[in-house]
């Protein structure tokens, strides 16, 4: 990919994120309950948000993986992200990865443009697998996963380190040949 992808749903419009969005990520990312099931701690500085969108672009840049940010279509203010990371291109997989501000948790934001990103990976990237890791007890996550027709394998235990102790994750899958194209 040389120009990076944007991508639009009746609700939103994906697009790169930019150090411009930093003020955004770093407002969320400071939230304990956005960061306790993910591999990092809450933000305490804006630097920490601008290494971050840089990290994502570079992964970008890279061919490694792909981060949108999510806006709403009437204004240009990221309120989450979602995007792909982890990619093994020889076993066509990915895996996938997303957040979201808590003031728009639980309106169907990520049921709405997860099923946009899953089609651009199975369509444009070559994939044949996507996968998710979540921590059992993200039960928010794991409903996400399976509206948008990931099938829990199993749970792989003490699978990361992070936070001084070993987590335990559910791993979800989807396949493309058993995804159904809207």
């Amino acid at each position: 990919m040389s120009q990076f992808p944007t991508l639009e749903t009746e609700r939103f419009i994906l697009r790169q994120i930019k150090q411009d969005d930093s003020q955004e990520i770093f407002q969320y990312f400071s939230m304990d309950e956005v960061t306790k099931f993910y591999d990092l701690e809450s933000f305490t500085n804006i630097e920490q948000a601008e290494e971050l969108i840089r990290r994502w672009n570079q992964r970008f840049e890279n061919n490694q993986g792909i981060r949108w940010g999510i806006t709403l279509r009437s204004e240009d203010c990221v309120i989450g992200t979602c995007g792909f990371h982890g990619w093994a291109k020889n076993h066509c997989k990915i895996e996938i990865g997303y957040e979201l501000t808590p003031e728009y948790w639980r309106q169907g934001i990520m049921t709405e443009v997860i099923p946009k990103i899953i089609e651009f990976g199975f369509n444009n990237l070559g994939l044949n697998r996507i996968e998710a890791f979540v921590e059992p007890e993200n039960m928010g996550s794991r409903k996400v996963l399976e509206k948008v027709g990931f099938t829990e394998e199993g749970i792989l235990k003490e699978h990361f380190y992070w936070r001084n102790r070993f987590v335990d994750n559910v791993l979800y899958a989807l396949l493309k040949k058993e995804y159904k194209f809207r």
